[in-house]
Parts: C-alpha cells; structure tokens; sequence
C-alpha cells in the first residue's frame, strides 16, 4: 500500500541553467530585508537567482510552487511573520516551525543578527539546515549558503528515505514469518511442496495464507485461505488467522465449530465489515487415506492419483465466506483419497489470471488441463508447482495482479521431494522466492 508524499516530497533538482529560487519571508512590511544586491548573487554563482518576498505565512504558502528550492526567514522579523505575538523569542521560533510545517520538503535558512548566535543555534535545532548573519552577509555568502542548504535538505530527505525503506524491510520481514510457516508434519509420512508469489505492484504481501500441521493422534491438518483485498491491515489479518487456526487446531476444534470461531476472528480484527476470508481446510486421517474437507467460500482442492485423472474434489456443500454471514454454518465432506494420492491447494489467483489479450480466465477446468499436462510431461512436486506457476504467468502475459498461494501435498507417490522434516530449507526458499518477486 503506497501513502501519497505530501507536495514537493522530492526536492526539485538544479543545474547552471536552471539557477535558484529563493523564497524570502520578511517580516515587517515597512522595513524590508537589508540585503545585498540580489545582481551580486547571480554573478557569483554564474545563474540567476530568482527571489520571491512574502510578508507573512499566508502569502508564503501561496508562493510556495515546486519551483523553490530554500526558503529565507528573518528571524529578527519573525514574530510579525507569523500568527501571534510580534514580540518574544519563542514566537520567533514558532514562526520558524510553522514554516518547516508548512515547507517539510524545502531547505530552509534563518537569518539572524551578528551577535545572537544563541538564538541562531536554536533554529538549526528546530530544524533549520543552516543560519545567516546579518552583518556580515553579501551575495557570495548567500548563493554559497543556498546552495549548501538545498543539499544537504536533500541528503536528510535521501536519509528519511532510506530509513523507512528499511523500516518497511523489517515490517515485510514479519509479514513473512507469519505468512509462510513452518509446517508441522513430522511422522506423518506426507511430503509437501508449496509457492507464494506476491501480486505485481504491491507493496507488501497480500492476504493468501496456508498452514500444516500434525496433531498427537496422527491427522494431519492444511489449510489456505485468502483475505479479500490488499495491504498491510489484510496482510497481517491473514497472519492472525493463520495463528488462530493452528491454535484451535491444536486444541481440538475442526470442521464448523473451527471455521465459526475463525469468524469471530475475523469479525474482531478487521478493519472494517466489508472485509472477508475465504478458506479451504483438510483434516487427513493418521492411515492418510480419508479426509474431511471444510470449505468456506473457497475454490475445492484438487485430487491426484495414479492412473486417473486428475479431479476436483466436492464444492456443492460448502459454505459462505468468513464474515460474510453472522450465524453461517460449514459443512464438513467426508472424502475418500485412496492409497496413493496427491493433493493440491491453492488460492483464486491461480485460476483468475487472463488467458492471452482477452477478457477470458483460466479458471479451475484451465488449471486442471495445465496439470495434466504436466503430469502427462512426467512433472511431479516442486518442478509441477514451478511449471504450472510460470504457465499460469506466461497465459496472463506477466506477473498476476492477484496473489497466488499453492500448497501439493502427498502420499506415497514416487516424486522424489523433501521429508517433512524438512521445514527450515522450505522456508528459505519461499522467503527468496517472494522476495525476489518483490523486488
């Protein structure tokens, strides 16, 4: 989510033929500002400098165009300036914040008497890049000051930049951890593979979750989900309700009872009641041959075994969408999976990207066609998930604008992948992937 910079957020850039425009704020309309000749700074500097006066903040904001590059306030003048009191040195420098309030992205100068250094020391505090003396100003003196005060304007404004691009590193960082987790599937015999990709111009990770985990009595437990919308406040409800869902997950809630109090959730933590969850949650028997199957305003799993065809499992009896409806209720299917079996999960952006210049979706009967051609190409696990991911990116012509979750889950069949066990080299791998998508 990007936020708008306020006006001018860049410094407007110089050069010899552009010169300088500079802003000066007097404050006292009887006695203008004694300057040098404003002829001597353009010959000092070899560009002309252009001046513009105001008498008072109202005027100054209104000559305050993108074109100007530092603002000049005498502070002897101040007081009248400003909105209060024309006398008092606090006043002074609060016409001085009023004005870096009003100019956060412009260099700007103060202007003070020859012994008054205090006074001048305080302004570079407030915030001022530099301070003038009066007495012993001429133009060299000032286009130097200018040109020295826009600069180093610039290198604070580079700085703030940076920091924050770190600042938002680190808050991508933990969306991260919560968004891509550490499955939980040690002895349960299940092998996994699974693809996070960001949707193009975001900013941060959307909404699609997913987890696995196993409980003492041997089920194994997935689920993937997608927050409607994008941004950090979908992003990070999509992490608490993963937590959630593990929590309850492990304290023995499934099927309805575990999706409604998902809803409470939900319900509880939005930022407001237009926002919704899909869901899509399995619970496979310790034999790993059965599974009931929840699903909550979510695209059906799609089930592989050997020497069929590929199909999508039941969508009749689900339910709505978390959050969609108050008093809601979840079916729970029963599904039989077989000896051999290799389940696939995934969120809409799999299936919603464009196929060619047209208006025309992939939709599941595509996704279905694009794995059984892989399949048919001798593609299983991971190579599967990469294949299908880049076919799916390749028909949309670029980089989806949805975000894509994909979760393969399997049972005994021959593609050669990681153990379950093998969480942390997963991990690394889909924080590169994303990352790298990103940026």
């Amino acid at each position: 989510m990007s936020v708008p910079a306020p006006r001018s957020a860049e410094p407007v850039t110089t050069s010899p033929d552009t010169g300088l425009t500079l802003l000066v704020i007097e404050g006292d309309p009887a006695g203008p500002l004694s300057m040098p000749d404003i002829t001597e700074m353009s010959g000092a500097v070899g560009s002309p400098v252009r001046i513009r006066t105001a008498r008072n903040l109202t005027e100054a904001e209104r000559l305050l165009t993108d074109d100007v590059h530092c603002i000049l306030l005498d502070l002897a003048d101040a007081g009248a300036a400003g909105t209060g009191p024309a006398a008092g040195r606090p006043d002074e420098l609060d016409t001085l914040r009023q004005v870096l309030r009003l100019a956060p992205h412009h260099a700007v100068l103060a202007l003070t008497a020859e012994a008054d250094t205090e006074r001048a020391a305080e302004a570079v505090r407030v915030g001022a890049q530099d301070y003038l003396s009066r007495d012993e100003l001429d133009g060299r003196v000032l286009s130097r000051a200018i040109r020295y005060a826009v600069e180093r304007k610039r290198a604070d404004l580079t700085q703030r930049q940076l920091t924050e691009s770190r600042l938002r590193a680190q808050e991508n960082a933990r969306l991260e951890r919560g968004l891509l987790p550490t499955p939980l599937l040690a002895g349960s015999g299940l092998r996994f593979a699974a693809r996070y990709r960001p949707g193009r111009s975001r900013a941060l990770l959307g909404g699609d979750f997913y987890d696995m985990v196993r409980t003492p009595d041997g089920t194994v437990h997935a689920m993937i989900g997608d927050v409607s919308g994008h941004g950090p406040d979908e992003a990070a409800l999509g992490v608490e309700l993963r937590i959630a869902w593990r929590a309850l997950t492990f304290a023995g809630l499934c099927g309805d009872e575990l999706l409604a109090t998902l809803q409470q959730v939900l319900e509880h933590e939005r930022a407001d009641d237009e926002t919704f969850a899909t869901l899509c949650a399995v619970d496979i028997s310790a034999d790993g041959r059965r599974a009931g199957l929840s699903l909550a305003g979510h695209p059906a799993p799609l089930l592989v075994r050997p020497g069929r065809a590929p199909r999508l499992l039941p969508q009749e009896d689900g339910g709505p969408a978390l959050g969609l409806l108050r008093r809601a209720r979840w079916p729970r299917r029963q599904v039989e999976l077989g000896g051999l079996w290799s389940l696939l999960m995934y969120t809409d952006g799999l299936i919603e990207g464009r196929v060619g210049a047209g208006a025309r979706r992939l939709g599941q009967d595509g996704m279905v066609e694009l794995i059984s051609r892989g399949l048919a190409e001798g593609l299983h696990g991971e190579e599967l998930l990469d294949a299908t991911v880049a076919e799916v990116q390749a028909l949309n012509g670029g980089e989806l604008t949805d975000d894509l979750a994909v979760l393969l889950l399997d049972r005994g069949s021959r593609w050669a992948e990681r153990p379950a066990d093998g969480r942390a080299a997963h991990r690394e791998r889909e924080v590169r992937a994303v990352r790298s998508v990103r940026t």
